[in-house]
């Protein structure tokens, strides 16, 4: 056992230098064929096979999958998960790669590379819940695209077979997590155009009473001066979620914001806030450090745990270390990111009581 007196020194200078540094060596993944799509795989474009080209796309696609899982399309600014983002590789399940043929402008062809991965559900649900981020609870809704568009020769609605049309504001509730359907196309939706043009929102509820749930993501993309607008209404169970609208020059550009604006309305209501506590300070003492080698195992694995915002000694004895962390979602993200490999909480803790995490 080091004297604490020159433990406590020892500290000051490593905390300093393993909290800037940033250490996590990732496990090296194997490749494997990702069958299906769910909330916990990503589909990322990438330039090469590389290395370093497939990280980052594993960076990427923690972010989309994240994302999904809370509804946030802002999720990858919440604190603490640009950290996880920099470990994505530890939490992927798999992987493979698509080749995708399209065509240019011009009319030649083009090829892209597309990363399919798959992460952890364990892993992820564990980032989340330790990160206090909300979650969008299963199963997701379907609503129903009802979906008008005039390109100067009339308004046309767009049902089940010209779902290509469609293809841009599809794919993008994919990439949110959930599915949007199209309607069958029969002779009296064909005649729902008018109401979609007036945004009869009532009219709209009762052509789809056919279809479960009831929700409608309604919109009208049509010329504006030289480009192209497009107006949105959500609507939930007769209820009017939300309003919204786009203008551009490409059409195609403005249909993945139905999509958006559709899952920021259904996040907002359903959405769980996370159960992970709130930002706190918390005495901690840490046992089983006999050696600088074994502070800095300690300092490496708070070092990995995005909960932990700051690490400030407070004082070594005989027993153990004790220190202060700045923790995001208090001791409850700490107890849930902590690795049992590294470090186990002693039994007996009790509620009030300074906790003890012995380092194996």
């Amino acid at each position: 056992m080091l004297r604490p007196n020159r433990l406590l020194g020892m500290i000051a200078w490593l905390l300093a230098a393993c909290l800037v540094a940033g250490t996590a060596a990732a496990q090296r993944v194997e490749g494997d064929r990702a069958e299906g799509t769910s909330l916990y795989s990503a589909e990322v474009p990438v330039r090469s096979q590389s290395e370093s080209e497939r990280e980052a796309g594993f960076a990427r696609g923690l972010a989309q999958v994240l994302g999904k899982l809370s509804g946030d399309r802002g999720v990858a600014q919440r604190p603490g998960v640009a950290q996880e983002l920099r470990r994505a590789k530890q939490y992927v399940e798999g992987y493979d790669y698509r080749q995708d043929e399209g065509v240019s402008s011009r009319g030649s062809p083009t090829f892209t590379t597309t990363l399919v991965v798959r992460y952890r559900r364990s892993d992820v649900d564990g980032v989340a819940a330790a990160l206090g981020l909300p979650v969008w609870p299963d199963p997701r809704p379907k609503p129903v695209l009802w979906l008008a568009i005039d390109d100067g020769s009339g308004p046309r609605l767009v049902a089940l077979q010209q779902s290509n049309v469609a293809r841009p504001v599809l794919q993008r509730a994919i990439e949110r997590g959930y599915r949007l359907g199209l309607p069958s196309g029969s002779a009296a939706e064909q005649a729902a155009v008018g109401a979609i043009w007036r945004g009869d929102t009532a009219s709209i509820a009762r052509i789809s009473a056919r279809y479960n749930p009831p929700m409608q993501l309604i919109g009208k993309l049509y010329r504006d001066g030289s480009g192209w607008k497009a107006d949105w209404i959500f609507v939930d169970g007769g209820r009017v979620l939300s309003r919204w609208s786009e203008s551009g020059s490409d059409a195609r550009r403005l249909l993945p914001a139905g999509a958006d604006g559709a899952a920021d309305a259904l996040t907002r209501r359903y959405a769980r806030a996370g159960a992970a506590g709130a930002p706190s300070t918390q005495a901690v003492v840490f046992t089983g450090i006999n050696s600088s080698a074994d502070f800095i195992r300690l300092s490496a694995q708070l070092q990995r745990m995005s909960v932990v915002r700051a690490v400030r000694p407070v004082r070594a004895t005989p027993l153990g270390l004790e220190v202060e962390l700045d923790l995001l979602t208090g001791l409850a993200g700490f107890r849930r990111m902590a690795d049992d490999q590294v470090l186990v909480e002693a039994d007996g803790n009790l509620e009030g009581v300074t906790p003890v995490f012995h380092l194996r």
